[in-house]
Formats: C-alpha cells, structure tokens, sequence
C-alpha cells in the first residue's frame, strides 16, 4: 500500500514537473500607450494560446493566456502602466488556475479591442499582441480644429488683444488667394516608431526617434505660417500601420503628405537626401525598388493584425485620379528636393518613384522625404544636431510654400479652420 501510494506521487510530482518545464515564458512585455491606441505586446519563444472578454461595470478587458511562465518580464508589466494611457487605468496579473495566466485590464472607457499573434521576424520572437482602440476613433480634424481653437480664443479672464504675428526664419508665404479663403492641412508622418525602430546608426540613433523630432520641428514651422495647419500622423513613440497613416491623412482631409525618414545602407559611406513619389508601374531605379520594398516591410516588423483588410493598399493604380495625384506628387517633390539640396548633398539628382504602401492615398498628393543616411556617421551626427533638423524642416517646409505658390490647392474641404 505504502508503494503504491509513493509511485502515485512521484507520478504525480513527474507530471507537475513536466508541465512546469512546458510553459512558455514571456521574454519581453511592452506597453506603448497613445492617443490612437494603447498596443501590449508580449514576446516569447514559441506562440501563444489565449482567450480574451470583456466585463462591464466597471470597464474591463480579461485575457487569459494558457501555458504560460509567469516570468519576471510578465510580473513587472503592471509597473509599466502610465498615468497618462488614455485607455488604461491600471493592469493585474497572476496566476489564475493551473495552466492559465490571468491579465486583468482596468479601463478608463469603452474600447474596441483586437488580439492576435504574429510569427517571428527580424529580431522579435513570437508576438502576442493586444491593441486597445477607442469605441469611438479620434478624429484628426476635430482635433485640429480644437487645437486651432484653443491656440486663438483668448482666455476667459484677460483682455482680448490683437497677438503680434508669429515671425520664423522661413520666408513668408506669398498672399495669393488660395491661402485667404480657408487652411492648408499638411500631414506630417513620422515614419516607424513602438515596435519597429527603423533603421539604426553605428552610435546607437534610432530612426523612428529622428523622424518623429523632425516631424514636431515642421509642424512647429507650419504652424506658425499663415495659411498652414500641420497633422502629426504619428506624435509619440508607437506603431501605426501604413494603411492607418494613409486613412488618418485622409479623414483630415489632408492637402499633402508628407513622410519623413532615415535612410540606411550596408555600405556606411552611402550619404545625401532624397525624395520619393509613387510610382504606377515600375521602379524608376534598382536602388528606389529596394528603398520601397524595405519601408514596405514595416508593417512586418511594427506588427499588422492581418485580419482587418486594408481598402488602400489593394487599390489598383488605374484611375485617372490617382494619376494627378501622382503627377501632383512629383510637382511637391521636385520643390522638396530642390531645397533639400540648400541643406545638404543630394543622394540622387532627381526624384525617384517606386510603390511606396504610405504613398497610395488616392487624392492626397504624398511624397516620402529620405532626409540623410543614418548609416552614415557624418550624417548621423547631423541628424542628432537639433539645428540641423530645423534647417532640413525648413526645407521641406519652404519647398511645400514653393509648390502651393505654382499650383493652387484643391478646393475639396468643407471645413474652414480659419487664419
């Protein structure tokens, strides 16, 4: 009897052994909260199963994870959560019962989440992540208009007084027209960010840190040009697809994009900026495909729940709308790189055209602005210089006032944000 009962237990001791040694640990949990959408990413060797409901009064979103370590990285993720997360209020974890790791999420609002895995690539493991929507989107002209507001009513207890104009080193915009009857919106997208880093300097730059800073210093710019309002596609340190910055142009009803990079290279000594439009057909060059290809892939790297179709990037380039838009484009970026050239060398002397995802906004004239290579030491160190940003968003800035200045913008809005 007493043999039997010690085999059972060792039995049993050999089973709870097995199946501790079985569970996955996460190796890495992040948490990239912003204005968009709060998106939770946990990394581990192998994938992940797991289920996810919601719980209602107060707000609460549960995913359960099965199988899982609760790993040092897992515990800590409750830690990680800022006051400022528009979405979460505060996170729990534990062990819920065996075999089944428990995340509590205690919201601040009705959200509309998607869950879902990705495979392996670049130097990320598997991926379990969760994206934490808004139940109702942020609109970016609403938005605009609120800041627009805000920045020209004066406060409630002091005079109104008549504010001098804002004066930048930029030239001043000619007066004509176009600019009198209602706002110019220039979308601004700073290219990578959260999961997907861009390229990498030999001292450490991150492009998606150089494009974002960039982008802030031109809206700045814009901003403070009659005329002119800017939308930060991406204003913090998180991943948007590239459909996603293409329809947050659009839904603000966006008169140009503009997307700003870092270019990289395998060779270092690879330098200069350029500039890039869409292309129907082919490539214009070996080099601009294999640009197009890399900046396509950051979906791969920043993570796309490939459930949710995208209507932009299956679109068929045919319609004769898409080709003005194009030939719009190619007006914008021959400006962009003219001036571009004030500031520094030129990679290539003309622009390029490839098929740039982030470029296929059916009506919105878009360019992709390579600002310097990063790969490049002499030009990553420019790139770190806040002076420098300033001179090349002043380039792009004072290109974009030379393309409206020759070609009139289209009268396609319906809503004035005033001067």
């Amino acid at each position: 009897m007493f043999e039997r009962t010690l085999k059972s237990i060792l039995v049993l001791l050999l089973v709870w052994i097995h199946s501790a040694s079985a569970e996955i640990p996460v190796t890495s949990a992040r948490l990239w909260p912003a204005q968009d959408y709060t998106r939770l990413t946990l990394e581990s060797k192998s994938a992940i199963r797991y289920n996810q409901f919601t719980l209602s009064n107060p707000d609460r979103l549960v995913v359960d994870l099965e199988e899982i370590e609760l790993s040092a990285a897992l515990s800590e993720l409750s830690s990680k959560v800022s006051k400022e997360d528009p979405y979460i209020s505060s996170l729990r974890i534990g062990r819920f019962k065996p075999g089944v790791v428990r995340l509590v999420l205690d919201l601040k609002s009705q959200v509309k989440p998607q869950l879902f895995s990705l495979k392996p690539v670049g130097e990320y493991g598997h991926r379990l992540v969760l994206d934490i929507y808004p139940a109702v989107p942020v609109d970016p002209l609403m938005a605009l208009v609120e800041q627009q507001l805000a920045t020209s009513e004066p406060a409630a207890t002091e005079p109104k007084v008549e504010a001098p104009p804002i004066e930048t080193a930029i030239p001043a915009t000619p007066a004509y027209p176009e600019l009198r009857n209602r706002v110019l919106v220039i979308a601004l997208d700073a290219g990578h960010g959260g999961e997907d880093p861009g390229a990498l300097g030999r001292r450490g730059t991150r492009e998606k840190d150089v494009t974002l800073s960039i982008s802030r210093i031109l809206k700045t710019q814009i901003d403070a040009t009659s005329g002119m309002r800017a939308v930060l596609i991406r204003d913090g340190d998180y991943f948007i697809p590239l459909s996603g910055r293409v329809e947050k142009a659009r839904r603000a009803h966006a008169d140009l994009f503009v997307s700003i990079h870092a270019d990289a290279f395998i060779k270092s000594h690879a330098r200069g900026s350029s500039v890039f439009a869409l292309s129907e057909g082919g490539a214009t060059s070996a080099s601009a495909r294999w640009l197009a290809k890399k900046e396509n892939e950051a979906d791969l790297i920043g993570g796309v729940n490939l459930a949710v179709k995208d209507p932009y990037l299956a679109r068929t380039l045919l319609d004769l709308s898409q080709t003005a838009t194009i030939n719009d484009s190619m007006k914008l970026a021959k400006h962009v790189l003219q001036e571009l050239g004030g500031v520094n060398t030129l990679h290539r002397g003309r622009v390029e055209q490839a098929g740039f995802a982030v470029l296929k906004s059916p009506d919105v004239p878009s360019i992709l602005v390579e600002t310097a290579f990063i790969s490049n030491p002499t030009e990553e160190r420019r790139l770190r210089d806040v002076a420098y940003q300033e001179k090349m968003a002043g380039a792009i800035l004072n290109g974009i006032k030379r393309y409206f200045a020759q070609s009139p913008a289209l009268s396609k809005h319906k809503i004035a944000l005033g001067d």
